[in-house]
């Protein structure tokens, strides 16, 4: 009993800290495109996926590195993890900078909650059931959480940018991908190890197609150390947050998950400067409550 107690107090820290090494990072690549103008969220993207993909690879390798030969003879197993990789980690990564280019951490943290009410409305489709009345209100939440948020209630002009919106939703979308995509992988194989391969994937192929050595980016050191952190802190959120679901359980962690919009709003108005309407975070927290609305039926 007490080892099941000390493994789910492990999971909770671990998922908490995850959540808030997120925002942290969320935080340093607003830094980054608000300093530095001439960063583009491909470029940026292609500097976190590559450069995590590696640095979580080398941290599994040691402990699991016998994992990292075995499951290259699982052809089906590595379709899958590239799969997890372009399809889920690449697109919420991407879509992540781009809603943070176009907006601000906050608000594209906030928004990418949104794949709980994604992944509540898929899981009703497959298993043919109506929503139970809190999944019916978590949608409801969603859609005037969204809409405050937008709009600052009013609907005659719109506080977020067309493109903020979409790539936070984007966000969402990604987010839904790599969770949905990723159970069955990380049920069988160390998460380090899937994440690892599944995001070094995905660098190189983004690293390939947009020929990121071409775009000629420089940075004063102070701009390679903000750089740095997001691809160091993020990497880590990643392995934190998974370590949480895995010792702690989903329900669990998904409710700790709200520390990383909390962490993001609060660094963006102390540090950044940003600035949010009472509407605004009217919207904010109806998008939070979801997370234990959800939990709740759980």
């Amino acid at each position: 009993m007490q080892k099941t107690d000390s493994r789910v107090i492990r999971g909770c820290i671990s998922a908490t800290l995850g959540a808030m090494c997120w925002g942290v990072s969320g935080t340093f690549s607003q830094f980054v495109f608000t300093n530095f103008p001439h960063v583009t969220s491909l470029w940026l993207s292609c500097m976190r996926m590559l450069f995590s993909g590696l640095l979580l690879t080398l941290i599994s390798l040691p402990k699991h590195g016998k994992q990292f030969v075995e499951i290259w003879k699982y052809p089906r197993d590595i379709g899958r993890v590239a799969v997890y990789g372009l399809g889920g980690l690449l697109l919420c990564n991407y879509a992540y900078s781009s809603g943070i280019y176009h907006s601000n951490a906050a608000t594209t943290t906030v928004l990418q909650t949104l794949n709980v009410v994604f992944i509540m409305v898929i899981t009703c489709l497959q298993t043919r059931r109506k929503p139970r009345r809190n999944e019916f209100w978590s949608v409801m939440l969603a859609l005037i959480g969204t809409y405050l948020l937008v709009t600052g209630g009013d609907p005659r002009q719109m506080i977020l940018s067309p493109q903020g919106l979409f790539w936070g939703l984007a966000t969402a979308v990604g987010a839904t991908l790599y969770t949905l995509v990723g159970r069955p992988l990380l049920k069988r194989w160390n998460q380090g190890i899937i994440l690892g391969i599944a995001m070094t994937m995905a660098g190189i192929f983004i690293n390939g197609v947009s020929r990121s050595w071409t775009m000629g980016i420089t940075l004063p050191p102070v701009g390679w150390l903000a750089v740095g952190v997001t691809v160091v802190i993020g990497s880590l959120a990643f392995f934190l947050f998974l370590q949480g679901i895995r010792d702690a359980g989903p329900v669990r962690a998904s409710i700790l998950s709200v520390g990383e919009p909390l962490v993001a709003v609060v660094l963006g108005v102390v540090w950044l400067g940003d600035s949010f309407s009472l509407v605004q975070l009217l919207g904010f927290a109806a998008i939070l409550a979801i997370v234990f609305l959800l939990a709740k039926d759980e």
